[in-house]
């Protein structure tokens, strides 16, 4: 683990998130940036309500993976966890498909009850950050309700969490659909990070569902078309470590690879960061604009983590001079 940030100490970075891989590389990032240097920007399309409840998976990824408390074979919910109430739920027959444990139950009793005091879900976040001292300042991208919708192939409209989790990601997809997007402002403390980042990093989340979301709000890609930006691929070889996004790809007719995420962002990206794996897709690369860096992405513990960040911040801080020549 890195413990001396003198290399990157006036050095101000805004991570766009989601998903397991987003919530490691947010820890390397942490890990390698002095405290309060960096803003990690957290999708919350996937939110919603279960018993009741105020549920956002992707900022419960990156604010258990800050504080350490992630389960680290799962790489979703709390470590150490146990299932009391979810297997006295399973003996009365109440729907269990989105399945919560005890230490994670009590986050979102209290995430509910602060949000019915007249909390918004930025003080909320902020809040559950203090108590658990995480140094970087994590913020949902929007306070306001922002709901991602699947099209499946045989037409239906089925929620995220209905999809990803309920139905494990079997349906065969058609496209997405971001309710109301273009009237959901971002809060003014996530355009006010990204102004204020020497370097925005896009993590290695389903760029479909987890940044495809935060781009869709008013003045977000606008404000990356002028800042130094780069993303690192969530795809090896075709396939994804987590997560459903080379099925997307391939469903909707685009081959799953890390030059299609390239592609995806490629109208304000700086830089790209690839699995070095996946070398010879990029050896006849003729774009000039966007700068390469091969490195191992695979992050199977603290180390990695913090050594891919390392990578990147350098890379990044490549990118910076060379745009500024």
């Amino acid at each position: 683990m890195l413990t001396d940030f003198k290399e990157f100490s006036a050095f101000k970075v805004a991570a766009l998130a989601g998903g397991v891989g987003g919530a490691k590389l947010a820890r390397g990032l942490d890990q390698a940036l002095p405290p309060g240097n960096l803003t990690i920007i957290v999708n919350t399309g996937d939110d919603f309500v279960h018993f009741g409840l105020q549920i956002s998976p992707d900022l419960d990824s990156v604010c258990y993976a800050l504080a350490g408390l992630a389960d680290p074979v799962k790489g979703w919910g709390r470590a150490e966890e146990t299932w009391n109430n979810y297997n006295a739920l399973m003996e009365l027959g109440a729907p269990t498909w989105f399945k919560l444990g005890d230490k994670d139950l009590a986050l979102h009793l209290e995430r509910t009850r602060l949000l019915q005091a007249g909390w918004s879900l930025s003080a909320v976040t902020g809040h559950f950050c203090e108590r658990w001292g995480i140094n970087s300042r994590v913020l949902p991208m929007t306070d306001a309700p922002f709901r991602t919708r699947v099209k499946t192939a045989d037409g239906n409209l089925l929620d995220f969490q209905e999809y990803f989790v309920r139905e494990r990601c079997a349906p065969a997809i058609a496209g997405f659909v971001f309710s109301h997007a273009e009237d959901i402002q971002p809060t003014p403390a996530v355009l006010a990070a990204l102004e204020e980042a020497d370097l925005v990093v896009l993590c290695p989340s389903n760029p479909w569902v987890s940044i495809d979301p935060i781009l869709r709000l008013p003045g977000i890609r606008e404000t990356l078309r002028e800042k130094t930006v780069l993303a690192v691929s969530p795809i090896i070889q075709g396939k994804t470590v987590k997560g459903p996004a080379a099925k997307m790809f391939a469903e909707l007719g685009i081959t799953p690879s890390s030059l299609s995420v390239l592609a995806h962002y490629e109208d304000f990206l700086d830089g790209f960061v690839f699995d070095l794996l996946d070398g010879e897709l990029f050896h006849n690369y003729e774009g000039k604009r966007i700068i390469l860096l091969g490195t191992q992405t695979l992050m199977q513990n603290d180390e990695d983590k913090a050594r891919l960040a390392a990578e990147v911040l350098r890379f990044g801080e490549q990118l910076i001079v060379r745009k500024a020549l």
